[in-house]
């Protein structure tokens, strides 16, 4: 078990930046609150439509940090997986939307950037991801890639304002077991140090992060001076660059000796999840037709009416949310109704008593 935990994190701005005289875009952030400590690091979208990006990266490193340390527990806890995403990426557009308002912004893709982030509390351990960028795991072991960059074939990748972000946030619970430190990187430092044809984690990386073991700001102040001086100042358009770390004190680190340096090429086919999909599709048709067929539906029983087509995951989630207030909701109203009806029909009744008494006394 660990003795106790270091935290930190740099940003630097990027060669490409400096040369047009624009602002660094990758924010990060590291803190210990509640017993709870996290790193948090995140890359402003690059391009003309991303006017705002700086504002929504360091925006969301805050966020995220100050959502972790306050509700860990909640979070972790949560079986629902889909729920805990769908929270997480609700609390950044509740606070985009602040920053929009604030800032007179037409549109929150402008605020656009990746998100990475690693909280633990006691040997709880919660990792997420969205986008491009890395995070390591490094034990006496090796050093190893928990979550890699997510891009598609066209080199583009994922950002927390997208429609349905939630989807493709990862996210992970585990616990620090082995665990001797864990880095997390943008892409302005993931280029330099991950090699992802052959999933290789350059040892370098686990020598940044030992830096941590005399502390705080020896750490940052060492990793800073490795970035600015080995990855961002060895070309005029790197990138901004930003390294996060979570130093386990106590835990045995890996033998510098001993960690790969190279590794060959992964043997990958050309078939994708999509070519996957659509093979899938004829077998579950008829996986369908068969339920069908044994719930008797194809023997003379009323066939149920046409589906709907399938909500989406957000609309789902709208929806068992707001469930349980409708069913509440409506209740009273079917209750008011029942109460007029025997109103009107005792006031119906009462009329003809009367008009029955009336009647007599005249006879």
């Amino acid at each position: 078990m660990y003795k106790g935990i270091t935290v930190g994190a740099i940003t630097t701005i990027g060669n490409k930046h400096v040369n047009r005289g624009t602002p660094c875009e990758d924010a990060s952030f590291a803190t210990s609150k509640n017993g709870v400590s996290v790193v948090c690091i995140a890359d402003g979208a690059g391009g003309k439509q991303y006017t705002d990006a700086r504002f929504g990266s360091d925006c969301a490193v805050h966020v995220i940090s100050d959502t972790l340390c306050d509700h860990f527990d909640a979070l972790y806890s949560e079986n629902r997986e889909a729920a805990v995403r769908g929270y997480l990426m609700a609390k950044l557009r509740v606070a985009f939307a602040d920053i929009m308002e604030e800032r007179n912004i037409d549109i929150i893709d402008r605020l656009s950037c990746t998100l990475l982030f690693v909280a633990v509390k006691d040997r709880r351990m919660m990792i997420g991801h969205i986008g491009d960028g890395l995070i390591v795991r490094i034990s006496p072991s090796g050093v190893s890639p928990v979550s890699m960059p997510q891009n598609d074939r066209d080199g583009k990748t994922y950002f927390v304002t997208a429609a349905h972000a939630d989807n493709y946030l990862r996210l992970m619970k585990t616990t620090v077991d082995d665990v001797h430190a864990i880095a997390l990187m943008t892409d302005g430092v993931q280029d330099s140090v991950y090699n992802e044809e052959a999933g290789l984690v350059k040892p370098v990386v686990a020598k940044m992060a030992e830096t941590f073991a005399d502390g705080r700001e020896k750490g940052e102040e060492s990793v800073l001076e490795t970035v600015q001086k080995f990855i961002v100042g060895s070309s005029n358009v790197s990138d901004d660059a930003s390294f996060g770390v979570m130093y386990f004190e106590g835990t045995k680190a890996p033998v510098p000796d001993a960690l790969e340096t190279t590794a060959e090429k992964f043997a990958v086919s050309q078939e994708s999840f999509r070519d996957l999909s659509q093979a899938i599709k004829p077998e579950l048709l008829n996986a369908h037709e068969i339920i069908k067929k044994c719930a008797g539906e194809d023997a003379g029983t009323p066939a149920a009416e046409p589906a709907a087509e399938p909500a989406t995951e957000n609309e789902q989630k709208v929806a068992a949310a707001a469930a349980e207030p409708e069913k509440e909701a409506k209740e009273p109203s079917r209750v008011s109704k029942l109460s007029i009806v025997l109103l009107v029909i005792g006031v119906i009744l009462c009329i003809v008593g009367a008009i029955e008494l009336v009647l007599s006394l005249k006879g």
